[in-house]
């Protein structure tokens, strides 16, 4: 354990460090009220994109596919197995903003005003700067909208913006950091006075430092996990729709730059989406969390940003995040062959270098397992495993070391990537060194073979091993069968049918888990193919037969 800390600990940033002891040592005192005067609107405050329901009746959340009440549960007290997830949820108040909000007006009233009375200043999980970044930008939403927030709720409000204003995470970075900053900018905006003009600066200044830290040349953002990006790309637009609604304040040429890479990253989840138009499942992600590609689109057109989705050619290479889309007519195939995030915050990485997913006639055939659980616990520690992807286990051990709920020591790094494009066929390669933290010289090379109708797999390991196994995840919808030998039948939900044949390696059938949503967790079936120590394994997918 002490060399599982080392290796976590030896990526971060020194200023990580600091902020970790100095957050816990160090709790800001409010003394001062700021005040609650009003900024002048410009313009109307552009439709944001609704958030689902998650109010079902005057008491009553649903997050996460998981239903409480209020009155059993509290804002706080550890009653119920509630999770540290579920709990944020809870304290973000998306459902101000959420479908049809102003049929339950009456109920948000109530809810502002329960939770003012209810939750300290600066105490508990509702005051944690994250839950808190995301609570003041759909208070302020909600306002802009044509709600009133009331004058408990405005001085309320007031006094999270300051507080969070001394409470940034420093320590934490990525998307949390951009989070805060956000939500200092909507106060600022919102409010007139020295305090505001105090977090506007501050938040324009994090802004623009991390959207060049945060968002990759080609438009990807640097957790690598599409969820994340979408959540990520919303708050931006989020920034360019209440920048135009006081358009005098912040300046245009500043928001235009912001305009453009909103667009880029557009494009980058256009790449990185399905035929049935939702994200792939690398790193953290999963369902009905973000945005899709559809819905933000919608948004950036609203804003004035038009993006055209393009037709993609054979291979694109998002080259800076490193994943591959291969598209042809009958299905598409997204390709990871990145670093599993940046080095001092993988917090949302999963073991799964060199994994893949596969889309054939509209629908999903080969998937990660997706994320159900933020918790501390098996669930979690499985979904980010090796096994729960599309790739090869060796030593029954994780490509990277995961571990605990957003931890990582030793990691993989990809190397030695080619692409080659024939007239008849794409060839892709790539390795990665994850194992090498047992044998110098365990390297995984896998080698992705296109054609018309077929997608050969070959997967080698360099260096002794005890053993190594390759997953190919099946979509719940999807029935595998054996035939003859070594081929298996693999029956579409649409009727199409497709043949896997297995040319090297031993092989067998196992029962998995899709987790397309949190709280959500579906039977499925899992080919495992075990790598013969000198040939490897070799894998064939045959359709349009």
């Amino acid at each position: 354990m002490i060399f599982k800390y080392f290796h976590t600990i030896r990526y971060l940033k020194l200023k990580q460090i600091f902020y970790k002891i100095w957050f816990n040592l160090v709790k800001p005192i409010i003394i001062e009220k700021p005040q609650t005067n009003l900024r002048v609107l410009e313009n109307n405050f552009c439709p944001p994109i609704k958030k689902k329901i998650s109010l079902i009746n005057q008491n009553t959340f649903k997050f996460l596919n998981k239903s409480k009440s209020l009155l059993e549960v509290g804002w706080n007290e550890n009653r119920d197995n509630t999770t540290k997830l579920w709990r944020y949820n809870q304290h973000y108040f998306d459902d101000l903003n959420a479908v049809e909000s102003f049929k339950r007006k009456i109920w948000h009233d109530q809810l502002l005003k329960h939770w003012i009375s209810e939750n300290s200043i600066g105490k508990d999980i509702g005051w944690e700067p994250y839950p808190t970044s995301i609570r003041i930008v759909n208070w302020v939403k909600w306002q802009l909208q044509g709600n009133e927030l009331s004058e408990d709720s405005l001085e309320s409000l007031a006094i999270q913006a300051n507080w969070l204003s001394k409470r940034i995470e420093w320590h934490i970075l990525g998307n949390h950091l951009f989070s805060n900053a956000k939500a200092l900018i909507f106060a600022g905006l919102f409010f007139s006075g020295k305090h505001s003009e105090i977090w506007l600066k501050k938040g324009l200044k994090i802004i623009n430092d991390e959207l060049k830290e945060q968002v990759l040349n080609d438009g990807g953002h640097f957790e690598l996990s599409p969820m994340y990006h979408a959540i990520f790309l919303e708050d931006l637009l989020d920034l360019i729709n209440i920048s135009q609604t006081y358009s005098e304040v912040i300046q245009k040429t500043l928001v235009n730059k912001w305009m453009q890479i909103a667009k880029g990253m557009l494009k980058w989840l256009d790449v990185m989406k399905h035929p049935d138009g939702n994200i792939a499942f690398f790193n953290d992600a999963a369902l009905e969390i973000a945005p899709n590609f559809k819905e933000l689109k919608k948004y950036a057109q609203r804003l004035g940003i038009q993006y055209i989705s393009e037709k993609f050619n054979q291979i694109t290479l998002l080259s800076h995040s490193g994943y591959i889309r291969y598209n042809s007519n009958s299905g598409i195939a997204l390709l990871d062959v990145a670093c599993i995030g940046p080095d001092y915050q993988p917090g949302h990485a999963h073991a799964d270098t060199l994994s893949f997913e596969l889309s054939l006639f509209g629908q999903r055939l080969l998937v990660n397992g997706g994320t159900s659980d933020y918790g501390i616990n098996a669930v979690r520690q499985y979904e980010r495993s090796t096994k729960a992807h599309n790739t090869v286990e060796v030593n029954e051990q994780n490509s990277s070391e995961v571990w605990s709920g957003f931890r990582v020591a030793r990691r993989a790094y990809p190397f030695d990537l080619k692409i080659e494009e024939l007239e008849n066929s794409v060839n892709i390669s790539c390795a990665h060194n994850g194992y090498k933290r047992f044998d110098e010289s365990l390297i995984h090379r896998r080698h992705w073979q296109f054609s018309k109708n077929s997608l050969i797999i070959k997967d080698q390991i360099d260096g002794y091993f005890k053993s190594a196994c390759a997953y190919f995840h099946f979509h719940p919808y999807v029935t595998v069968t054996k035939t003859k030998n070594t081929n298996w039948n693999i029956l579409m939900p649409n009727g199409q049918q497709i043949i896997l044949k297995v040319k090297v390696g031993e092989t067998s059938i196992e029962t998995s888990y899709y987790s397309p949503e949190f709280g959500k967790k579906f039977k499925s079936q899992c080919l495992k193919v075990a790598l013969d120590k000198r040939k490897g394994s070799c894998v064939q997918i045959l359709w349009d037969i």
